[in-house]
């Protein structure tokens, strides 16, 4: 018994798809257990019917109901929690393969899964549907749990030793794989770890791997489908049938009928009618969005391409792509294709579009996977799809063009299928999307079970009212249920949403598109916005400012640099390509390109000159450059680019191998991250000025590249180049100088960021570029004021016995004036500044880690800053302080405002860090790198020219950070909207029921017309257009609240419950002491509906609900004004009117229609609209001066000891502690000691 009862099973251990896993096998006697206290104790076929119901919702509940906890390898079916507390069900299922037939080629860690079984003996109609689905080599038996017989643990493990080899004895005549499948991902056993494992591709295998396979027969692809399923990415779309029985049975609708049914049995017929039709329009409108979206989506992904698929020799054969999997060797057609699955690159090279995945429209090139040699020394590196993207054409991408090598057809092998894609994932991501874990959401459901209290109350007041007037028990049951119908309104879910839905409307009209409209309310409460720096607070286009060769003065013409290395560097080093005859790649490559006035051509086989071996060639534009050849022969000037190492965002570089026309060596040509490409130079070729110069470019907010080459060996041949590594030929280069262009602040940029500072929010800017150029662009752009001073946090891992230390020092030198003062000279002063910086000096000491300024600046004298401080952090200090030194994370966190040279997964940790702190994070950012911070931040923008991509939940058509501040005022808007409405609803309620309670205790109730006037002519009403309210044009320092339960919101609820029942009962109590009043004497037959008492109580409520719609209406600062919304202030109009109407004027037909006694006298009648005009203007006065005043907020907060928020506690303790940072000195791990750092 203590081994089924042990903790859960973790999957996916450390991940954001961990999951704790439980087994449960059938239990019969349970099961009938079950069903017979369901039928014994809900009154027989009702309930089953409410059981199957319950169960329906609550999954979870049925499998504890009806079966028994297991060890996993006994479970037919498994309980699922993720790290959301999201329950889940699954049934587990068997595959058989005989072994006489498989021969399957499969990586070693496959083997665990795969394991030897009893031979079961399925019938026929199983064994046809198993091999409809799986194959005719299997046999499927579904919640089958192995028919087990052993007694203990030590029994079970004993045959699982036995089984793990693929190699079985002869006596058993099947091997079977046990596996589950949960958001279409299949989830198989894994015998040597008992658990069940995610079943993944080729991934974190050897690249090695890659190399040896050989193609793969038809019968082995088939075989190897049972274990992974069709390569397709199936999207159901449901019939509209189910569509309707599914919407019908959830929760919301059930209750809907609920309450038909009672008002039917009330004999409320005319509304109970006019509910059944505004639902069945309701549905309606509902499924036809629900197919609709189904059916767009399912078009999105859809892929019927046929893929040419290598069977071994020269033999290729074309299926259709859904019959693809991991192993396979297809081929990329030479004009391009739709890919249908992830497949690693082994031979050629492609141009690929990969927009639909990243939001980035620049086509990219992709090459073969490096192919190391085996050493006896290291591991063999491992594919690993986020780090070798450069060379994996992902599903859903666009490939093209491809270039090959002569014949050779350029050939990769897939590595995953259907939804384990890049393309699966991300649909995944959309049907099954993150919780956001919002506190409005729940604590809107805290306020629901209060309302089912308040219901609870209702309920046993009813039964005792109607007791007491001696009601049949039918009337009692009835009455006593309508009362739940009343204090939770059905409507209550819809106006929870109708904030988002409008805001929605807006943005795209403003060219922004969401596809999460929950996360609309969540933007609303942003704190922290984090941005990408080139494309997004930068133009896209740069422009080359000037070269600076190794020995030589600034040449602002690259045309004009003698011919050599660099300029030659310049024209080839880049992954440009002619698309229909137009070049396209990469903003600085087609800069850097252009400015060398050279041509490029992708030649045919009709006009290559380099024996087929270069697909690309670059050559100057005159045609009178040639080479001195021997004999006096003239060579044309032409470079053809043999291999390429694409750009790497880790390794901050790319490289290419090239062959200039009539030389018989080969070139290597590299440019990146100055700092990158100078610690892979040799020593003595780096100028020993090096790091000065840097520093004067990139202190001005320059964009700094850097150049290196070096001549490859004769002994290498065009046959070595697939093989080489880029770590072999990256090496031992000569330094060639910078280029340095000029990255401009978009105009947009400055005003923005002045604005987001003005509404309190933070800034934060995480790029991949240089250190000093990031922050020289906070700075000139807003986000590092004039006053305030820069603290570079230099990081070092553990090294020669020394342990990891920070070492923290100021960015400026106090000679840089202009610079400390935040102001940016223009361009022209730069260029005389900086023109000649002189000869460079070679011998600069490139072997110790190179940082991103200079270290001569540490010991700086420098004033106490005026202004706060900020720190900057580069990639590989951020990394070292995540290891080494996690506890001044939240610290970086919090003072951080530039992060440079942030590959794209570190993005994505900031982000996560900032979210740990209680920040509501924004993220803007192109889409290129930034995929993964936009996913995981609370608002994503991504800045691309589609409409919508699955890259982040905005998608923004405005090229620039105007969307940003668009997004957060619209969240603001949709998210007071919401609260509002939630209030509006909620107090609806509350006002009713405390009518219908005045009403029953004199036996009397609401008319069927009265009922419908209050909830469809003025509720619905109100509902429906409280949303069109549009967001005020200025944000405001002050965020809404973003809790319900907040105590401002919670004054306003009860402040207007009690202003609600005073007036209700004061003039129900008023009535009473009329001269005239005639009470009602009830009539057990009659319904005693008109009657003074109902008469009232209907007037008065009639004014409550339109006087509480406007109230909820605020304006101001988050809305624009209520009297700018004028649908909503027409109908506020028309309702009052019709109402006054009612009270003052009713003629007999309308009253007699509606059940109102008309022979009140009129003055009594001014007297209520008096009474009802000072409740306005007191409701008015609660909700504007009381609860959205300044000083009630800080009454309430006067009980608060310390922030909720962790990021205000780390601010409260940076403040508390001025001796921190330690600027001048180092930190080193294992104590919290800071040591003086001598300085030099």
């Amino acid at each position: 018994m203590a081994a089924v009862e042990r903790s859960p099973t973790l999957l996916n251990h450390g991940s954001e798809d961990e999951m704790e896993c439980r087994g449960y096998h059938t239990n019969t006697h349970k099961a009938i257990l079950c069903f017979c206290l369901v039928f014994l104790c809900g009154g027989g076929p009702v309930g089953i019917l409410l059981a199957l119901l319950v169960f329906r919702w609550r999954p979870d509940w049925k499998l504890r109901a009806t079966k028994s906890r297991c060890l996993l390898y006994k479970a037919d079916a498994v309980l699922l929690k993720d790290i959301y507390g999201q329950w889940w069900t699954e049934t587990v299922d068997i595959i058989y393969i005989p072994v006489d037939e498989f021969t399957l080629h499969v990586p070693d860690w496959l083997a665990p899964y795969i394991y030897a079984c009893p031979d079961f003996h399925l019938d026929t109609k199983t064994q046809t549907v198993a091999a409809k689905q799986y194959g005719s080599f299997a046999q499927v038996a579904e919640g089958v749990d192995c028919n087990y017989k052993e007694e203990d643990r030590e029994e079970e493990e004993e045959e699982e030793e036995e089984s793990t080899s693929l190699t079985s004895t002869s006596d058993k005549k099947r091997l079977c794989v046990r596996f589950f499948q949960h958001q279409h991902m299949r989830y198989i056993w894994n015998s040597r770890t008992s658990c069940f494992t995610k079943l993944r591709g080729l991934d974190q295998t050897p690249c090695s791997y890659f190399y040896q396979i050989a193609g793969m027969s038809r019968e082995e692809q088939d075989r190897k489908r049972l274990l992974y399923g069709k390569n397709s990415i199936h999207i159901e779309v449901k019939s509209y049938f189910r569509l309707l029985i599914e919407e019908v049975l959830n929760p919301f609708y059930m209750f809907q009928i609920f309450s038909v049914i009672l008002w039917s049995l009330n004999d409320y017929y005319i509304y109970a009618s006019c509910i059944v039709v505004i639902s069945v329009i309701s549905i309606s409108v509902e499924l036809y969005e629900i197919r609709k979206q189904a059916e767009s989506l399912r078009d999105m992904v859809a892929l019927e391409a046929e893929v040419s698929v290598w069977r071994g020799d020269n033999v290729y054969e074309a299926i259709p792509g859904q019959e693809l999997v991991p192993g396979d060797v297809i081929s990329i057609p030479p004009y391009g294709t739709m890919m249908s699955c992830d497949a690693v690159l082994i031979t050629g090279n492609c141009i690929v579009n990969e927009s639909m995945l990243t939001g980035e429209s620049v086509p990219v090139t992709k090459t073969p996977l490096p192919n190391p040699p085996p050493s006896e020394s290291q591991h063999p590196p491992m594919y690993i799809s986020e780090e070798h993207k450069r060379h994996t054409l992902f599903c859903g991408t666009q490939v093209i063009q491809t270039r090959y090598y002569g014949g050779e057809k350029v050939k990769a092998v897939v590595i995953q299928t259907g939804f384990a894609t890049a393309k699966g994932e991300l649909v995944r991501s959309i049907l099954f999307p993150k919780p956001m874990g919002f506190k409005f959401y729940q604590d809107a459901m805290r306020f629901l079970a209060v309302l089912a209290g308040l219901a609870v109350i209702g309920f046993s007041y009813s039964v005792y009212v109607m007791i007491s007037f001696k009601a049949s028990v039918k009337d009692i049951i009835v009455r006593a249920l309508d009362m739940i119908t009343v204090i939770v309104p059905p409507a209550l879910p819809a106006a929870m949403t109708v904030g988002s839905v409008y805001a929605q409307r807006r943005l795209k009209k403003q060219g922004i598109f969401c596809i999460n409209p929950p996360r609309i309310n969540v933007s609303g409460k942003t704190k922290l916005v984090c941005f990408d720096k080139t494309g997004t607070l930068t133009e896209d286009g740069l422009d080359l400012w000037g070269v600076v060769p190794v020995g030589m003065s600034v040449v602002k013409n690259a045309a004009d640099l003698p011919r050599g290395p660099l300029l030659a560097a310049m024209a080839s080093c880049h992954s440009l390509t002619l698309i229909e005859g137009k070049m396209t790649g990469d903003p600085l490559d087609l800069k850097m390109f252009e400015a060398t006035d050279w041509l490029l051509e992708e030649p045919g086989l009709e006009n290559t000159r380099f024996d087929i071996l270069a697909p690309t060639v670059v050559k100057p534009v005159t045609a009178d450059t040639f080479i001195m050849g021997g004999s006096n022969q003239q060579t044309p000037y032409e470079i053809g680019i043999l291999r390429q190492f694409p750009f790497s965002s880790s390794l901050q570089r790319m490289s290419v191998i090239t062959r200039t026309l009539g030389n018989r060596h080969m070139d290597v040509y590299m440019k990146g991250a100055p700092e990158m490409v100078a610690s892979l130079c040799m020593k003595q070729t780096v100028p020993g000025e090096f790091h000065n110069t840097l520093m004067r470019y990139t202190l001005q907010g320059f964009r700094v590249i850097a150049f290196a080459w070096k001549i490859l060996d004769t002994s290498i041949k065009f046959h070595h180049l697939q093989k080489l590594q880029r770590d072999q030929i990256e090496t031992d280069l000569t330094f060639l100088g910078l280029m340095v262009m000029q990255n401009a602040l978009k105009p947009e940029t400055t005003p923005i960021i002045h604005q987001l500072r003005e509404a309190n929010i933070r800034t934060v800017m995480v790029t991949g570029d240089n250190m000093l150029t990031a922050v020289s662009v906070a700075r000139n752009c807003g986000m590092v004021l004039s006053k305030d001073t820069v603290i570079l946090v230099n990081a070092n891992p553990p090294e020669e016995g020394q342990p990891a230390h920070i070492t923290w020092t100021y960015s400026e030198h106090p000679a840089e004036n202009s610079v400390l003062q935040g102001e940016a000279p223009p361009p022209d002063d730069k260029v005389e500044r900086i023109e000649d910086p002189g000869h460079w000096d070679s011998g600069a000491d490139v072997s110790e880690p190179l940082v991103e300024y200079d270290m001569s600046y540490q010991a700086i004298t420098i004033n106490e800053p005026e202004g706060t401080y900020h720190f900057a952090v580069s990639g590989k200090s951020f990394a070292v302080i995540r290891n080494h030194f996690p506890d001044l994370i939240p610290k970086m966190c919090v003072r951080g405002t530039v992060f440079a040279r942030m590959p794209p997964n570190q993005k994505a940790q900031l982000v996560e860090s900032q979210q740990d702190l209680g920040y509501c994070v924004a993220m803007c950012g192109d889409g290129a790198n930034d995929c993964g911070a936009l996913k995981t931040a609370h608002a994503g923008i991504s800045l691309s020219e589609a409409e919508a991509s699955v890259a982040s939940p905005f998608t923004s058509k405005i090229p620039n950070i105007q969307c940003v501040p668009t997004v957060i005022r619209e969240g603001r808007a949709a998210l007071v909207t919401s609260f509002g409405s939630f209030k509006y609803m909620a107090l609806y309620s509350m006002v009713q029921f405390v009518s219908v309670i005045t009403l029953y205790s004199i036996d009397s109730n609401l008319g069927d017309i009265q009922y419908l006037y209050i909830d469809l002519a003025i509720t619905t009403t109100v509902a429906l257009f409280m949303g069109w309210q549009e967001a005020y044009p200025k944000l405001v320092p002050q965020r809404p609240l973003g809790s319900l339960m907040a105590p401002v919101n919670l004054f306003s609820v009860l402040s207007h419950v009690v202003l609600m029942i005073a007036v209700q009962v004061g003039t129900f109590l008023y009535l009473k002491q009329q001269p005239w009043f005639v009470p009602l004497k009830p009539d057990p037959k009659s319904d005693n509906i008109l009657c003074y008492e109902t008469t009232v109580v209907f007037s008065v409520s009639s004014y409550l609900y339109i006087i509480l719609a406007a109230a909820f209406s605020k304006g101001r600062p988050y809305r624009r004004p209520l009297y700018t919304n004028y649908v909503f202030m027409m109908s506020l109009v028309m309702l009052l009117g019709f109402s006054t109407l009612l009270l003052l004027y009713p003629f007999t037909p309308l009253a007699k229609f509606i059940e109102l006694k008309v022979d009140m006298p009129f003055h009594f009648r001014l007297i209520l609209l008096g009474i009802i005009s000072a409740y306005c203007i007191i409701v008015f006065v609660v909700e504007d001066f009381v609860v959205g005043s300044h000083v009630l907020r800080k009454l309430f907060r006067l009980r608060k000891n310390l922030p909720k928020n962790k990021y205000k506690l780390i601010e409260k303790e940076i403040a508390e502690n001025p001796d921190w940072p330690p600027v001048g000195e180092t930190t080193y791990a294992g104590g919290e000691k800071c040591q003086d750092s001598s300085p030099s």
